[in-house]
């Protein structure tokens, strides 16, 4: 293989990021040492980024994307898709997540921020979706990520929210106060 069978191998790829297992499985037929070695060559020689210790990006990768991957599982959620949603106005520049661990990362100027829910809710996919190499949670299921984590909560509008939707995704918390919140909010919303 040559070296620019390799790179547009890599760029033919509809992904934005990868993990050194991801690149491994377009190169079957390699040895994972050559391909360390093989990549590590286009990091320095600027064809491909390495934003983080095994993890390698193509140019103008989707940070979206990156923040799936720097830990997994987990999903896009909390303040990035209310405030995308319009249900909270505060303007947060950070990508935030659930995982399976808290973790707050900076990598090229932007911040990645995870906070940790039980690993049953992360495993269930009501109200995530699967959009371009990216697991996103929907507006509802953000909502009820952030009451759950945080009682606290100011929601800015609640009107864009589906409550039929709200009310299919919320057994899955399997909490008695979260119902109560969730409730009040939209009783009193």
């Amino acid at each position: 293989m040559t070296k620019n069978d390799f790179i547009l191998e890599i760029y033919k790829d509809d992904r934005t990021v990868f993990r050194l297992s991801d690149i491994a499985m377009l190169f079957s037929q390699e040895d994972i040492i050559f391909l360390s070695d093989r990549l590590n060559y286009y990091v320095h020689t600027n064809k491909i980024l390495n934003p983080r210790k095994g993890i390698y990006a193509k140019s103008g990768y989707n940070p979206l994307e990156l923040a799936n991957i720097l830990y997994t599982p987990s999903y896009i959620s909390l303040e990035y898709v209310l405030q995308r949603s319009g249900i909270v106005f505060q303007y947060d520049s950070s990508y935030t997540s659930i995982s399976y661990l808290s973790r707050s990362i900076g990598i090229n100027g932007k911040t990645y921020s995870y906070r940790r829910i039980k690993e049953e809710i992360i495993m269930d996919t009501t109200g995530i979706i699967r959009d371009q190499n990216i697991n996103i949670a929907i507006p509802e299921r953000a909502f009820l990520d952030i009451l759950y984590l945080n009682k606290d909560f100011y929601v800015d509008n609640i009107n864009p929210l589906d409550k039929q939707l709200i009310e299919n995704i919320l057994p899955i918390y399997k909490s008695v106060a979260l119902e109560k919140r969730v409730a009040n909010l939209i009783q009193n919303g």
